[in-house]
């Protein structure tokens, strides 16, 4: 079920933003899903959020676990390696996309199985999962019905709570009549537009697949470091299937997912449904420590994937990119996502933290990753609705800087090369009255006339459109040499 063809530099052949962008505004059918879809749900947002009375505390606490988290990663991780261990869990440690997606591959072929089901899972999107496990001749079926309908319309997600955010019920209408029966049991004759038409459709159409898969992947919320305990939230029970019914389960989570303690836990818990759908709870949450013989998969495997994320917590200015909950309330508030959509910003995380996770994931190699800490204007609204308090803005800025630096690095710009001339004049007082020994005799010339717009590569296009005063013929130094020190002869 290929979606499309890479480009080089690019997630799954989405260009870089600024021309993803462009192409994404003309868009009309769009931006009118993607503004209904935000408004609804930041509205939802506020009204939660307002309900507790230490929402402001909790969202505190909250970013004060995940830098304590950050401190002391490795002793979390060791310690939830043991404990995981010891309840029966499998533990793999993936450096990078192509270890986890070999590590997943390779337990699928030991057993034997030719397709997997899925639940929705962002680190899974991160490292193409999908698309790696098909090259291998292994089918993996989103259950997700957001990422079934993106799946079967051979498309991308565009938001990190609600992939198929960018299409509405009259789209996965036809998407369902076309594509369900290629792909299994096909969508019921006649089917209307209606929401519960179309999940029947598509609960019909994944029974089949839940009772007969033999193994899941899924990703995971968090992972209780002193326990063991793996935590997945959801809203459809589709999870809760693939974490029932299959013999084998394998969860890919990212390094930064590990919380100390079930108490901390309980943070999170508050702050997660209300800030990405609006609730005061989720409506299923799973949680897990090993094996139970006779009850769920009796094969359990974690692979715990860091992918970039050593070097995010690198960097000081940065790392607080790895509190991120993935609730998405950044990109409900954000005025740049509600226009564009998720495709334009060319990752499986779009949005504020897309802006910020995505190019210190990936690195600064690539036109698209630099591209993306521009992908926004500043007006810090994500700043206000994290429920962990990600600096987004303060971020935003440094990956510019750095963005900027690695562009220059090799091929200085005009203004770089001005400032650098300007250094070596200000850095010695021989240097600048050499200077304005010239600057003095094209004043004399010139007798005061402007020089008029100066149309030279090297000028800025405010330059190319103004008149130029021409040099002073007298410099502050003659001036005073003339005032102060003939006078005083």
């Amino acid at each position: 079920m290929n979606r499309r063809t890479p480009e080089p530099g690019s997630w799954l052949g989405i260009p870089e933003f600024p021309r993803a962008a462009k192409a994404s505004l003309q868009d009309a059918e769009q931006r009118k899903n993607l503004t209904h879809a935000t408004t609804t749900i930041r509205a939802k947002r506020v009204v939660r959020a307002s309900e507790v009375p230490e929402w402001e505390e909790l969202r505190t606490a909250a970013a004060q676990i995940k830098d304590r988290v950050a401190r002391h990663l490795e002793q979390y991780l060791l310690q939830a390696e043991e404990a995981m261990t010891a309840a029966g869990v499998t533990v793999h440690w993936a450096r990078d996309a192509a270890d986890a997606n070999r590590i997943v591959a390779d337990i699928a072929k030991a057993k034997g199985v030719d397709e997997v089901v899925k639940i929705k899972s962002m680190v899974t999107q991160e490292i193409d999962l999908n698309e790696y496990l098909e090259a291998e001749g292994i089918a993996a079926w989103e259950t997700d019905l957001a990422e079934l309908i993106v799946q079967l319309g051979h498309d991308l997600p565009s938001h990190i709570l609600v992939p198929a955010i960018h299409r509405n019920r009259s789209e996965v209408r036809e998407i369902f009549k076309e594509e369900m029966g290629r792909y299994g049991r096909p969508a019921p004759e006649p089917i209307s537009d209606e929401p519960s038409e179309l999940a029947e459709a598509a609960r019909l159409h994944l029974r089949e697949k839940f009772l007969r898969s033999k193994m899941a992947v899924s990703g995971g919320n968090f992972i209780v470091a002193d326990t063991g305990t793996l935590v997945i939230v959801e809203s459809e029970g589709n999870g809760r299937m693939c974490l029932t019914l299959p013999e084998t389960l394998v969860s890919v989570v990212g390094i930064e997912k590990v919380l100390p303690t079930l108490e901390d836990l309980e943070v999170f818990l508050k702050l997660l449904p209300r800030s990405s759908t609006g609730e005061r709870m989720n409506p299923y949450t799973s949680m897990w420590t090993g094996v139970t013989p006779g009850d769920g998969p009796q094969d359990l495997h974690v692979v715990l994937l860091d992918n970039g994320r050593t070097n995010v917590l690198a960097d000081p200015d940065g790392r607080a990119a790895l509190r991120c909950i993935r609730c998405s309330a950044c990109l409900n508030i954000c005025p740049v996502y509600e226009r564009v959509g998720g495709h334009a910003y060319g990752s499986p995380y779009p949005g504020p933290i897309g802006a910020i996770l995505g190019p210190q994931l990936r690195g600064m190699g690539d036109a698209n990753t630099r591209a993306l800490p521009f992908a926004s204007t500043l007006c810090g609204a994500c700043n206000d609705v994290c429920p962990v308090r990600i600096p987004f803005t303060d971020i935003l800025v440094h990956l510019r800087h750095k963005a900027v630096e690695h562009k220059t690095a090799k091929h200085p710009t005009g203004e770089q090369l001005l400032m650098k001339g300007a250094g070596w004049v200000m850095k010695d007082g021989r240097n600048l009255a050499s200077v304005q020994l010239g600057t003095r005799f094209a004043g004399r010339v010139l007798r005061g006339k402007s020089l008029g717009p100066m149309p030279i590569p090297l000028a800025s296009r405010w330059l190319q459109a103004r008149d130029v005063e021409a040099p002073p013929t007298q410099t502050f130094r003659q001036w005073w040499k003339d005032e102060h020190e003939g006078g005083a002869k």
